[in-house]
Formats: structure tokens, sequence, C-alpha cells
């Protein structure tokens, strides 16, 4: 039986006649064509929104957003790629009305507006609003690590820099002592040895003065760590090992796990992130109250605060940092607190009253204790590493109670956390491919997350909804 065959290569085609016919009805370039054309550019802040009367035409930005959007939410985010696209996709072909830019055009495209992508974002975030894709009750808030482009290698903090100039210091010393007993003419140098250890010599001192240099920089600027080839990029944990990358922070609704709010930090950590995250979702969503749930990196007492105050009750498991437990001792949860006589009862029955209050970094404390009674407690030994079995609380930590009541009333919030905000970071780095940034620079990385966010919630949209649903949508 013969194989199904093609047809010959010179073999003459009636093709179509439009390239509107290659287009399916359902395909989703139809509504990135009907999404931008109903956005206000100019208003957005793209450049070149109204064309220039005289000099020579540019490209329309609302083409260039599109041939971006499309490339986003195909994998395709390299402008070289994207120039090669635009000439031999159909799709693109339609979309773009058979413009072809080259590379560099689109390559400066998203550098020059890369502030005008954050608006584009939101519009998305509002059209799915009308669509009451969003549930509006609950927020699932968290951070994920993506690569920089800077190796790290090119990465450097105090410490690292340190051990570089004391091995530096070692080594000089090593060749000079092996210099000065080439001079003294003792044996067992091979000839010519005295020019490669002046040449070793100095290229440990260029590199040497290099890192000094680094040092005296990073001293007097107050960073923590300095990076050659992105400047804004750090070293950060993720696991078990350290990338030099950016932390990037979303908050998903918990309706259908799209994206209400997204912003890109250089923070090493998550703490203190919570509160302007959670409130940035909120104000997208219009809504006067709205819960939030968050693993432990986001526990901290003013940023609890501050989303209460802003009308975000939020949801966070609190950790056990420090090695009381993993030394034997009680932990601060086995110390009831008394809010009636201000006073926490120890796992021994006895009661620890005030013993002074302190202001660490603005951070007001308050001391408890009872020397007298933990003198003679038979359990004083599992009890705080302090010489007087001080108990410390945060002036303000009713805030923490609360929180920790909610948490015991809803159990399984936490899981639900999980199951939200992991979707988004999945898809973003494993389905679209895009673990590690391209562009340099914090500006510009927040630009291609805007993009990477984008394209994720319209997928998401579409399996929802349907393209002929979101053009109906745009359309109303």
């Amino acid at each position: 039986m013969a194989y199904i065959e093609g047809h010959a290569r010179d073999q003459a085609l009636l093709l179509p006649a439009s390239v509107e016919d290659y287009v399916a009805a359902d395909s989703p370039v139809r509504f990135i064509d009907a999404f931008v054309d109903d956005l206000d550019l100019g208003e957005a802040g793209f450049h070149r929104s109204r064309p220039k009367a005289t000099g020579r035409p540019g490209y329309d930005p609302g083409d260039m957003l599109k041939l971006y959007l499309y490339g986003y939410l195909n994998r395709v985010r390299s402008s070289r790629r994207l120039e090669a696209e635009a000439a031999r996709n159909l799709e693109l072909i339609w979309l773009l009305r058979g413009l072809r830019p080259d590379y560099k055009t689109i390559a400066d495209f998203r550098r020059d507006n890369r502030s005008a992508f954050k608006a584009v974002f939101r519009a998305f975030v509002v059209l799915c609003r009308k669509l009451d894709l969003f549930g509006r009750e609950l927020l699932a808030v968290d951070g994920t690590r993506l690569k920089a482009v800077n190796n790290p290698a090119r990465n450097f903090s105090r410490d690292k820099l340190a051990r570089y100039i004391a091995a530096a210091d070692e080594r000089l010393e090593g060749y000079i002592a092996e210099m000065d007993a080439i001079d003294r003419g003792e044996d067992g140098h091979a000839p010519g040895r005295s020019g490669a250890l002046a040449a070793k010599i100095a290229r440990v001192r260029e590199r040497r003065q290099a890192q000094e240099a680094m040092l005296h920089e990073l001293n007097a600027s107050g960073e923590s760590q300095i990076s050659l080839t992105d400047p804004d990029a750090r070293a950060m944990v993720t696991g078990r090992k350290t990338t030099v990358g950016y932390n990037a922070q979303v908050a998903v609704d918990a309706k259908h796990k799209l994206i209400v709010e997204q912003h890109v930090t250089n923070a090493g950590t998550d703490m203190g992130l919570l509160a302007p995250t959670a409130g940035a979702a909120k104000d997208a969503l219009d809504v006067e109250q709205i819960d939030v749930v968050a693993d432990m990196g986001y526990y901290k007492g003013e940023d609890i605060e501050a989303c209460e105050a802003n009308g975000i009750t939020p949801f966070v498991a609190r950790p056990r940092r420090g090695s009381v437990i993993a030394n034997g001792r009680f932990s601060k949860d086995l110390f009831r607190y008394d809010a009636e006589a201000d006073a926490y009862h120890c796992p021994g029955g006895r009661t620890l009253d005030i013993s002074y209050r302190a202001v660490t970094r603005g951070h007001a404390n308050i001391q408890y204790s009872n020397p007298a009674a933990c003198s003679d407690c038979a359990i004083k030994l599992n009890c705080t590493s302090s010489r007087w079995r001080r108990i410390n609380r945060w002036e303000n930590e009713a805030v923490l109670d609360r929180m920790a009541a909610r948490l015991v009333a809803r159990p399984d919030i936490l899981a639900v956390r999980r199951e939200t905000v992991e979707h988004p970071f999945g898809s973003i780095k494993q389905w679209m491919n895009q673990s590690a940034f391209l562009m340099r620079g914090l500006e510009k990385v927040r630009a291609e997350f805007n993009l990477t966010a984008l394209a994720y919630n319209l997928r998401r949209a579409i399996t929802l909804i349907g393209v002929p649903g979101l053009i109906r949508a745009v359309q109303a």
C-alpha cells in the first residue's frame, strides 16, 4: 500500500485569493487585533501614538504591540524570531497586513515603551472584570525568582569580594616568595619560570585592583551586591541554589487563577511585599474588602497591620524561625497571652509580667518576665534561652493573634493558596518557557513580565470564554 503523498512543488495551485481565508474565526489573533484597536495607546503612554506630519513614516505602535502580544502568546519573545515569523507566519501576515519590521525596530519598540505595557495589562484585567472572570473574594499572593542576563560569576557581594581579595593576596605572597627564591639562585626552578611568574603577578594584581574598586563602590553606594552584566540583578536563594535574577510578585484571583496584579522587584525576600501587592490588586478589582493568603515568607507584623487598615484580611502562616525547637526548647506558641491582664502564662503555670519596653529600629517591643518565679522552676532548662526567661511581644501583636485565630477557623485556606498561585508560575515557567528574562535592567524586565502576565491571562480567558466571546466583549 502506498503512502499519502503531497503535490509536486512546481505544481501551480489555486490558493485562496485572500489571506483572511487562512485565519480561522476562533483564532486568538483575531482577538489580539480587536483588543489593541480598542486601546487608547496615547493614554497608555506609547511613543508615536499619533503620526507626525513630516519626516519618514514610522510603524504604528498598535501594529508593533499586536506583534509582541502574538509572540508572547505563542512562546516567541526574541526580536529576531519575531522578524522571521512576520515574514512566514500566515496569522502574523494577516495581523500586520503584510508589514515586516526588522528585528532592531521590534527590539527598540519594547525598550522605548517599557513603561506603557503595564497599562495594557490593566486594560485586560478590566475586560476580565467586565466578563465576571474574577471571584473578587480571595487573592493568593506569591513570588518567584526568574533568572537575569547575568552569570553568577559576575555578581559580587561584600563577603565574596573580601574572600577574593584575601585569596589574591595569598597567591601574590606565594608568587613573590617563589620569585625571591629564583633571584637567590635556588635549585628546582625551570628556566623561564621568572617571566611566567611576573605575568601571573601582573594578572592577579589587575584583578585584585578591580575587585577592590568594586568593594569601594559597594561601600559608597550602600548596596549589598553589584552585578556587572545587569546592574539591577541580585543574587537570590531559590530552594537549595542561588540564582542571579529578579523577584516576580503576583496576586492571583482564586476563582479562575487569573493574575490581577503583578510587578517585579530585585528584593531578595518577600517580606514587606504583601500589603503593596494585595492593595494594588484590591484597587484593580474595585472592592471594599477582600481576603488574601500568602506563605510564611510574607510574615511581617507591619505588613499584616497595613493590610487590615486597607480593607484586606490577611491569612499568612507563622514561620518557625530560629533554633528554639531544634534545641528542644519551648516555642512561643506555648506561652499563652492574657489580653486582660497584659501578661503571659508559661508552660510551667507561672505568670510573666511586663519587664520593660524597648524600641529597636522603629519596632516597639515589650519584654515579659518573672525572675523570682523562674529561679526555682523545674522545667526552666526547656524554657527560653534568655537568662531572665524573657518573652518578647510586638506592641501591635494583637494583629497577629487575630490572624492566627482566622487560620484556625479556615485551615484549608493555605492549600487553596498553593493550588491557586502555583498555576500561573507553572504555566509561565514550563508551558510558556519563560524562566529567564531577555532584557537587562529593572524597568525593562518589568516590561517583559507585563507581557508575560498578559499572555498568561489571555490564554486563560480564551480557555474560559473563547475568542468570539472575548471579541464581543471588546466590541460591546
